[in-house]
């Protein structure tokens, strides 16, 4: 059995008859949903048309790309979206209003409508782009004492609020804020709780609906483990997808079967902490090789996020006559103070994580270039670093 797909515009102007379709989607009275990111611009963006067809039980393909960056469309069933609903819900404060500040192509704002109309409610919507002055006016329009309030956002978002008084008084107008897409440093958290933010950190993509483990802990029916062999994060439970659309070798490639269970094998490196909770390294393909050893740069942001000076931090590698690839720091200065210097990063990279662990090169920006839903965007950074330093950049152009 199959059933048709239908392709929907996906942009703020266009949330209620994305959210529409969704509903029939999901209730089986009307085709799947593929959203595809449109310009906010009047009726254009409701103008819907076929895309082929799905397996019977597919409710909405999202589409997402892989570490190559090759496109790929994710199969997401009804009964998925539902076990990742009630989960959320379940791990929250019940069904709840919500507000939608994220692009609704992308999974983690195609989940705040789902989430809605699990609830029975309407979502707010952030038009425009992203601002502090403007999410807290969506945040004042919202309805008061109507059950819990809840957002979803991602660190670069939750940065720019806590530059703002406004912002400030928003995030803690909430009784969740999820928080993914990226990782979170620890100085980011501690600030936006003493702000009062009732943060939870999430982990999880597109193949899991979104979001599957909060603040470390798998949602209810979710299963981790860590690959014995790489270390890689494998996730199995009612909220993994369908497959990709047209893809079975990437099937084969991520998904397995072991013992009855089916699994999915990200490209995410992760450790148990000491409390017991999932502490993700940050992807596999992610890893820099300098002078032959391998650093996680996530490892090494989240110990610079915590010194004086850094508001936002992403190390990079540009190519290195010398060391293969040397790493460089590429840094957002805190509001209000100057900019940290080289010599205090690699001290406190060095001291945490080993001498090959230090950046040996700092490149300060006024904001970190991004993709998709406002996630850090790694070789972008990369490149600008390598054109910052006059080196050839990671796509192979000559600087400048």
């Amino acid at each position: 059995m199959s059933r048709p797909v239908r392709v929907v515009p996906a942009s703020p102007a266009t949330v209620p008859a994305l959210t529409a379709a969704l509903a029939a989607a999901l209730d089986g009275t009307g085709p799947a949903v593929l959203p595809i990111e449109a310009p906010d611009a009047g009726n254009a963006g409701h103008v819907e048309e076929r895309a082929g067809e799905v397996p019977d039980d597919v409710a909405l393909l999202v589409r997402t790309s892989g570490s190559t960056g090759a496109p790929r469309e994710v199969m997401l069933t009804a009964a998925a979206l539902h076990a990742s609903g009630r989960a959320t819900e379940s791990r929250l404060a019940g069904p709840g209003r919500w507000l939608l500040p994220l692009p609704p192509a992308h999974v983690a704002g195609l989940q705040v409508l789902v989430r809605s109309l699990l609830a029975g409610t309407e979502p707010a919507v952030l038009a425009g782009p992203f601002r502090p002055d403007a999410f807290a006016a969506a945040v004042a329009r919202m309805p008061a004492a109507d059950g819990p309030r809840y957002t979803s956002l991602v660190p670069t978002q939750v940065h720019r609020l806590l530059d703002s008084a406004p912002g400030r008084d928003a995030l803690a107008a909430f009784d969740a804020v999820l928080l993914g897409g990226a990782a979170t440093s620890p100085g980011l958290l501690d600030a936006a709780r003493a702000a009062g933010a009732r943060v939870v950190t999430t982990y999880g993509m597109s193949e899991t609906c979104g979001g599957c483990v909060y603040d470390g802990v798998p949602l209810d029916g979710v299963t981790v483990d860590l690959d014995p062999d790489d270390g890689r994060v494998r996730i199995a439970g009612p909220v993994l997808a369908a497959g990709y659309r047209g893809r079975p070798d990437l099937d084969a490639e991520l998904f397995e079967v072991r013992d009855g269970t089916r699994w999915l094998r990200t490209s995410d490196l992760g450790r148990w902490g000491d409390d017991g909770r999932l502490e993700v390294l940050g992807r596999a393909d992610d890893v820099l090789v300098t002078g032959g050893v391998k650093v996680p740069p996530a490892a090494v942001e989240r110990v610079l996020a915590g010194l004086p000076g850094v508001g936002e931090v992403l190390v990079v590698g540009v190519p290195d006559p010398e060391w293969g690839q040397a790493l460089v720091a590429v840094v957002v200065p805190a509001a209000g103070a100057p900019a940290p210097a080289l010599a205090d990063l690699r001290e406190a990279a060095a001291a945490a994580l080993g001498g090959p662990a230090a950046p040996r090169h700092l490149v300060t920006v006024g904001a970190l270039p991004l993709r998709g839903p406002g996630k850090p965007d790694r070789r972008g950074a990369a490149d600008l670093a390598a054109r910052a330093l006059g080196r050839t950049s990671v796509a192979g152009d000559a600087a400048p």
